[in-house]
């Protein structure tokens, strides 16, 4: 991977956490992440307006990817509800990386060089022994995170094979995607009712604020992953984007004063160092 293209997605990794760690702060997480998406959809809205349009090829994967956008948004609210899934989710983003690199073979036909599944290979194992250190993780905490690296690893597969095909609409694959996203308003409507979408407006004015930030982070942070899938292996690009729970790590340290062991340090560093070698 191009040095400057390893730099942007590294960047998108600390934005990645940033936006997970605003919505982990909400203590409404639904609400919160319904409030995210009109955010990206209404930033989505302006820019299909103003760019061209992708090209034919990539329809299918813009709505299939849009859609399985929606159902990882559901599964990641739950995941924060549910503390043994919250424990185990870390494992979702390293197994991801893995699972896109099959992913990739198998319907984008791309090799990688032994360096490089070496570093993604060291950047899963480090993310999954930060999941695993001091926590009990239940066969079926274990499996929902599986499951969620599944769909983490579907999307990125849909999306590497589809802004490929877009003409060279990298921007304009993105914004269309990301229309999706008004979906999640009609699902909490639909579940809650319009009040409830509203209440905040006048009862939690800071926490509708931070969702409407971590939308413009969210969407920053996915249009740099699209970017790089246009030339870069996608099992490189998506180890490297989930490099985002070290610096939650970071985060948690330096901001919210968390511990951090020497077991979990060490993780870090091998994360670290497989991102290297993705970078060689």
């Amino acid at each position: 991977m191009l040095s400057y293209t390893g730099g942007f997605v590294l960047l998108a990794a600390l934005l990645h956490a940033s936006w997970n760690a605003m919505l982990h702060g909400n203590a409404d997480r639904l609400l919160s992440m319904t409030w995210m998406s009109i955010a990206i959809g209404a930033v989505a809205a302006l820019v299909v307006l103003v760019t061209p349009w992708p090209a034919a090829a990539a329809w299918p994967y813009i709505v299939a990817s849009g859609l399985v956008h929606i159902v990882y948004n559901v599964s990641l609210v739950r995941s924060y509800r549910r503390n043994d899934l919250a424990q185990a989710y870390p494992i979702a983003r390293g197994s991801s990386p893995l699972l896109v690199t099959l992913g990739a073979a198998l319907f984008a036909h791309e090799t990688i060089g032994p360096l490089h599944a070496l570093g993604i290979v060291m950047i899963s194992g480090g993310i999954i022994a930060l999941a695993l250190q001091g926590q009990h993780v239940s066969r079926a905490g274990a499996l929902a995170a599986l499951t969620t690296g599944a769909t983490i690893a579907l999307y990125t597969v849909i999306d590497g094979i589809g802004v490929r095909l877009s003409g060279g609409e990298a921007l304009a694959y993105t914004a269309w995607m990301f229309l999706f996203y008004w979906l999640m308003p009609l699902l909490f409507v639909a579940k809650r009712g319009l009040a409830a979408l509203w209440a905040p407006l006048r009862t939690a004015p800071m926490a509708l604020g931070s969702s409407l930030v971590g939308g413009l982070v969210s969407i920053a942070a996915y249009g740099i992953v699209i970017w790089a899938l246009q030339s870069g292996a996608m099992g490189a690009v998506s180890a490297l984007r989930e490099t985002s729970v070290v610096f939650a790590v970071l985060i948690g340290r330096v901001f919210l004063r968390e511990a951090v062991s020497g077991k979990r340090w060490l993780a870090c560093i091998v994360v670290a160092a497989g991102a290297v070698c993705l970078g060689l």
